[in-house]
């Protein structure tokens, strides 16, 4: 079985070092949340993780989820562990107190996802759509819609879920088929059938809540004429004690390369009572609050994973002894591999990307809480606009390194990593859906070029690229970094080309935006990871006589990534710029 130790020591320094963003912390209601709160929290987070959690990865894999006469069946231990995981507190981390959360920020609960990816991806997957779900109906509830369903939710005794796919429909939700009838009492009977349901039904909580896209009799065509229904799986009385079961079954779960201890349903929804969330045909819009938020807590999901995949190659490397060594001292006997050029280039690789992009998604979440709760409207939208231009690069970068982290992972193995025994192979199969769900990977893509690079507040990429630039000149004026900011400017650079390239492409050929959507995430992702290295080496050069041993390890790791990371922009944005002609004229066989 993999083991796993949280990276306490990296998430406290990103959380006293780099929390610089000023308006964050104007933010009246974090003003308590101090370093000695959040390791208090952290390290809880890490017991709960380490010890209870993370058996749960391999007890899933060995026993899936399974549906018996129309029950769902969650693995063994599950339910216990859910029971302590709710006691605990754990699911109302970061929701609002005034329905019973303890209001912690994204600066903290982001650490605690890592954590709960890295342990299991499959037990949390549990609460993840939950708190999903809960935002939602907080931001486009009724009050008394939020003040019937939400308290239960942070408790963790009810849990959620988002219901989008259908048959017909994944990407393209305009065709989707899903009806609601009103009824007189002002709610609707739904019917029809929701494919890929996470966590769709369970045995942990007493009930679920629903968050169904579906079309009024009324409803425009296409995506104009969606709308979004709140539909508990268990009816709720006025006195919001449990009343009939409503009309949602269990068709299947579905038999999974990976997360095999999480719940994928279909579920089918016949004349199910429901309640409209937000306004008439604009669920989609509503809808957008929970699957943003999600897809960055997927790329987080890629993070944790890449980190107990690369904890457990770094040890098993230190003990495996194959071969000698160039630089080996040994007359007998045979080297740990980790003495090996080529095994330290790639367990370097891993643990570069993953402390940078550690410190992006710390970054985000402070970017995140400026959009939600800055009292001034032009902050708050300015946030909104990085948030939302780096959701995607998060989600399809963390996710893609990830596949990347866990595959050489099994490499350094060897064939040990290909067989059950050590649960590499595992960490793989799990992480594999991460570039799937909540958007593909490559929708992610064509949503950042085209939707995300200009909007009505302008140009986001041109204040991100400033922004970056700001940083690169400070960053020039000292000796230590002045090197990286020059490295990192290079990069910079070619982004604004790609940009330019993308803008006037834009207006003469879409396709060759299409066909360079990818290598333009994956330019803007890592350029982004950069500036965040670079933020963390202006707080490494300054504080290495505090901590010598933890700095110079961040500062010879960031010199890797610079030298050997940073360069693959250069590969990206010659193929992105290179066209789509032979690729639309290809004649397949």
């Amino acid at each position: 079985m993999a083991t796993y130790n949280a990276p306490l020591d990296d998430m406290m320094f990103l959380f006293e070092k780099l929390r610089d963003n000023k308006h964050y912390n104007d933010l009246e209601k974090y003003k308590e949340v101090n370093a000695d709160l959040a390791k208090d929290i952290l390290e809880q987070a890490a017991k709960i993780t380490e010890n209870l959690i993370l058996p749960l990865a391999k007890t899933g894999d060995e026993n899936p989820t399974k549906l018996e006469n129309g029950v769902v069946i969650t693995p063994p231990g599950y339910k216990e562990a859910y029971k302590k995981f709710i006691e605990d507190g754990w699911t109302s981390l970061s929701c609002d107190p005034k329905y019973g959360g303890q209001g912690m920020p994204k600066t903290i609960s982001t650490f605690f996802d890592e954590m709960l990816s890295s342990a299991s991806l499959s037990f949390k997957l549990y609460s993840e759509l939950s708190i999903g779900a809960y935002n939602c109906i907080l931001h486009h509830g009724t009050d008394s819609i939020k003040k019937k369903f939400l308290p239960n939710m942070v408790k963790g005794i009810w849990s959620g879920t988002m219901c989008l796919t259908e048959p017909v429909c994944g990407t393209d939700l305009g065709l989707l088929k899903t009806k609601a009838i009103e009824q007189p009492d002002g709610t609707f009977k739904l019917s029809g059938q929701k494919i890929f349901i996470t966590s769709g039904d369970h045995d942990l909580t007493d009930n679920i809540i629903h968050l169904v896209l579906a079309r009024t009799a009324d409803a425009p065509a296409g995506t104009k004429g969606i709308s979004l229904f709140l539909v508990p799986k268990i009816q709720v009385k006025e006195d919001n004690s449990l009343g009939p079961r409503n009309s949602v079954s269990t068709g299947s779960i579905e038999s999974k390369m990976g997360i095999k201890g999480s719940a994928t349903c279909v579920l089918n929804f016949d004349e199910a009572i429901g309640y409209m969330i937000g306004p008439k045909n604009k669920g989609l819009s509503s809808m957008f609050t929970m699957m943003n938020l999600e897809r960055i807590v997927v790329g987080i999901q890629g993070l944790g994973i890449s980190e107990i995949a690369y904890q457990n190659a770094l040890n098993y490397s230190k003990e495996r002894k194959q071969g000698k060594s160039n630089n080996s001292k040994l007359k007998n006997g045979a080297d740990a591999i980790i003495d090996h050029a080529d095994i330290r280039r790639s367990l370097l690789n891993m643990k570069s990307m993953i402390e940078g992009e550690r410190a992006l998604s710390f970054w985000l979440a402070q970017q995140t809480e400026v959009s939600l709760y800055h009292n001034v409207s032009k902050i708050k939208q300015e946030a909104l606009d990085l948030v939302s231009l780096m959701t995607p690069v998060v989600k399809s970068l963390f996710t893609d390194i990830g596949m990347e982290i866990t595959s050489d992972a099994m490499q350094i193995f060897g064939g040990y990593g290909y067989t059950k025994d050590q649960g590499i192979e595992q960490l793989y199969r799990d992480n594999r859906i991460t570039p799937i769900y909540e958007g593909t990977n490559s929708v992610q893509a064509i949503d950042l070029v085209f939707r995300k690079l200009a909007n009505k507040n302008g140009s986001v990429i041109e204040n991100y690229t400033q922004l970056v630039k700001n940083g690169i000149d400070e960053s020039k004026n000292n000796v230590e970094t002045k090197l990286f900011a020059e490295k990192l400017n290079q990069y910079l650079k070619i982004l604004i080309d790609f940009t330019t390239w993308i803008e006037k492409s834009m207006k003469n050929s879409k396709d060759d935006v299409s066909a360079a959507c990818n290598d333009y995430l994956k330019v803007l992702g890592l350029v982004a990871v950069g500036y965040s290295w670079l933020k963390v080496l202006d707080v490494s050069f300054k504080e290495i006589k505090n901590n010598k041993i933890f700095f110079e390890d961040k500062i010879e790791t960031a010199k890797f990534f610079f030298d050997r990371i940073l360069p693959r922009i250069n590969t990206y944005y010659k193929s992105g710029i290179s066209g789509s002609e032979n690729i639309m004229k290809f004649k397949f066989n």
